[in-house]
C-alpha cells in the first residue's frame, strides 16, 4: 500500500511541478559567488568581506538554508560574471521569499540580504569546514616542533 501511495504522490506532483516551475520564476535567485570572501565587488560579491566565506559551494548553501527551513530549489546554471566554468563552481539557489499575497514569508529572512548574511555566518560551523579546519590545527603543532628545533 505504502508503493502505491508513493506512486499516486508522483502522479499528482507532476502537474503541480509545472506550477510550481512558473511560480519559481518570481523566487530570488542566489549564486555561490553572492557570498564569496574571495571575489570582489565588481565580480560579483553581494556582502561585506568580514561576514564572506572563503569559495562556497551551492551544497552548503543548500544545507545551511534547509536546515533553517527554508523553501528552496537547486539549479544547474553558471553566474555569469564567472569566468571560471568549472563543475565545482556550477549551480544556483532559488529561495522562496514572499508569500502569494507579498508578504515576507519567514520572519527571520525579510530581504535577500538576511539570508546571504546568515550563510555567511552559517557555513564556516558546518562540519565539512571544521574538519577542514581541524588539518590547520595539526599545522599549529608543526609549527611547535620548529620552536623545538630552535633551542
Amino acid at each position: 500500500m505504502a508503493a502505491h501511495g508513493e506512486g499516486h504522490t508522483q502522479s499528482s506532483n507532476r502537474p503541480n511541478l509545472t506550477i510550481e516551475t512558473a511560480k519559481k520564476e518570481k523566487w530570488i535567485c542566489i549564486y555561490p559567488a553572492y557570498i564569496n570572501s574571495r571575489k570582489s565587488a565588481a565580480e560579483g560579491r553581494r556582502i561585506a568581506k568580514t561576514n564572506a566565506v572563503e569559495n562556497p559551494t551551492v551544497h552548503e548553501m543548500k544545507d545551511v538554508l534547509l536546515a533553517s527551513g527554508v523553501l528552496l530549489g537547486v539549479e544547474n546554471k553558471m553566474y555569469p560574471r564567472d569566468p571560471n566554468r568549472d563543475v565545482v563552481y556550477r549551480g544556483r539557489l532559488r529561495v522562496k521569499m514572499l508569500k502569494d499575497d507579498g508578504t515576507p514569508l519567514y520572519e527571520k529572512f525579510p530581504n535577500k540580504k538576511s539570508i546571504l548574511l546568515h550563510l555567511g555566518e552559517m557555513i564556516p560551523k558546518l562540519k565539512t569546514r571544521t574538519q577542514k579546519q581541524g588539518g590547520s590545527d595539526s599545522g599549529g603543532q608543526g609549527q611547535g616542533k620548529k620552536k623545538k628545533k630552535k633551542r
